[in-house]
């Protein structure tokens, strides 16, 4: 993480520098209005044009509520919104910009720009639950041209609160941001990005991710908070040709009614060089870490050292598939297949350490805005797992210093997976299917479950479940070189004699 460090540094001494020369412009002397009614758009506009082709500077909003559609800011711009001072979304759809470069829908975007930002105590309220059910109604009437899947319109065309596309010098600081009707925020091909200590708010309509990273390099989250009905920490990959590097997320907090930290779903390039550390995660329905490699992804050193998870729905997730990577997946000719090469995907060298866990019986999102479905029962509580597919398998993983309280009571008669041949063979490899920790229903392991994996390592790892589970702790299919270190199963009231380790087709590395 040099090279992370190094990055920190430099973005604050530019950011120190810019402060120091850069000039204030404010917003209302370009004709904009804090009244919550008088739509801003075109004066907060003249302002960003202006701060930019005279060199840069802050475009400052007073305390009070300022109502915009889509602006797009400029080079050496930062917004910076006094404590007090509300950027409030229009209600109104037809008010934003789906830009024809990015394909999504925005109320700030910044394309191709350097040295910009946005700074201040101040709220952008994106007001994303009324606007999206505005662009409902316009759909219905005919008005709008929208698939509307299961009655609700596409993320494209809903507004984010900020799009961030190809930007170099980015920092995001001390903003509330709140209410989008779709993600929240994206940087997307961006470099050197800072984004900390801001408060975000993200659960008021569907696909309300947190913070979305896809295919940056050299970015710092740090000292966020994060409440969001989509995943809180995503990080995504959308072109083969480019892939998440050297990135630092710290001393952070997360809750989702999907997943905390997250590689994917969309994941072609890659995710590479990570430091997560210090981070906590409650209130979760999916899982605290999910990295998923389905569409072609390189996934590799990554490290997480520091997770609290409570209340959270599964602890670690790590999963290889092959979803659009698939080549009878492209939608080609026999023809065209012969001259296409599939990228295969990998994942190698992650540790995870110094985590402490609890896993409820209850669903662990419930009363928020927007849970997670009630899916794929019966099963019984859902292990850890680590799956890759028969054709690529995940390597060297080193998971140490753990302590996971699962609730135990596993029920055979309400779903039962015995560890026979027959039924281990029988958990299909669901290689195509959209990775989630529930997707096989009922596994064989209550503590942790590992399939088509090299080198594993579990060290100084305790399993704690607090009533007695019908099945073992740890069950491994073909997995080579396993290793366990120091692991201990604290199962109450299960007979000393239970055999808590069932390796199938495994080698065990002593």
């Amino acid at each position: 993480m040099k090279k992370t460090i190094l990055t920190l540094l430099l973005l604050t001494f530019a950011g120190a520098a810019v402060s120091l020369s850069a000039k204030d412009y404010l917003v209302s002397d370009f004709g904009a209005k804090a009244d919550g009614v008088t739509l801003n758009s075109a004066s907060i506009q003249a302002a960003i044009d202006f701060a930019s082709a005279n060199g840069g500077g802050r475009v400052v909003f007073t305390p009070g509520n300022w109502v915009t559609g889509t602006v797009y800011l400029k080079d050496g711009v930062t917004l910076h919104l006094e404590k007090g001072a509300t950027l409030l979304g229009s209600t109104n759809p037809w008010d934003y910009t789906k830009d024809p470069y990015v394909g999504w829908t925005s109320m700030i975007f910044s394309i191709k720009q350097k040295h910009i930002g946005i700074t201040g105590g101040g709220t952008i309220d994106g007001r994303g639950f009324t606007t999206a059910n505005h662009m409902v109604e316009y759909i219905h009437r005919g008005l709008f041209q929208d698939p509307m899947k299961l009655d609700r319109p596409n993320e494209v065309n809903r507004p984010e609160n900020i799009y961030f596309r190809e930007c170099d010098g980015v920092t995001i600081q001390d903003i509330f941001l709140k209410d989008p009707a779709s993600w929240n925020q994206t940087y997307d091909q961006c470099h050197n990005v800072l984004v900390e200590r801001i408060t975000v708010d993200s659960k008021s309509y569907w696909n309300n991710d947190g913070i979305d990273i896809v295919d940056c390099e050299d970015v710092i989250i740090r000292d966020c908070y994060i409440d969001a009905a989509d995943d809180v920490f995503c990080f995504k990959s959308h072109s083969h040709e480019h892939q998440c590097k050297n990135i630092l997320l710290e001393n952070c907090v997360g809750r989702s009614s999907a997943n905390g930290v997250k590689f994917g779903t969309v994941s072609k390039g890659g995710f590479k060089d990570f430091t997560i550390r210090n981070i906590t995660i409650f209130d979760t329905y999916r899982s605290a870490v999910t990295f998923a490699a389905v569409d072609g992804a390189e996934i590799e050193n990554i490290t997480v050292d520091g997770l609290r998870s409570i209340h959270t729905g599964n602890v670690i997730f790590l999963r290889i598939g092959e979803r659009w990577n698939k080549i009878n997946s492209l939608g080609l000719s026999e023809k065209d297949r012969q001259n296409v090469r599939r990228k295969p995907p990998y994942m190698r060298n992650i540790v995870i350490k110094n985590v402490y866990a609890e896993v409820p019986l209850d669903k662990p999102d419930a009363g928020y805005n927007y849970e997670g479905p009630i899916e794929d029962l019966p099963r019984n509580i859902s292990p850890c797992i680590i799956a890759g597919i028969p054709d690529y398998k995940i390597e060297n993983v080193l998971i140490e210093n753990v302590e996971i309280v699962y609730p135990g009571g596993g029920n055979p008669l309400y779903a039962y997976r015995g560890t026979k041949p027959e039924d281990l063979d029988g958990i299909d490899e669901m290689i195509s299917y959209y990775p989630e920790f529930s997707q096989w229903k009922e596994l064989p392991a209550w503590g942790f479950y590992m399939r088509h994996a090299v080198g594993v390592t579990l060290r100084n790892f305790t399993f704690r479940a607090l009533a007695p589970d019908y099945r073992p702790a740890i069950v491994t299919d073909d997995v080579s070189g396993l290793k366990l270190d120091g692991v201990v199963y604290d199962e109450n009231a299960a007979p000393a004699s239970k055999n808590q380790v069932v390796m199938y087709k495994s080698s065990y590395a002593r």
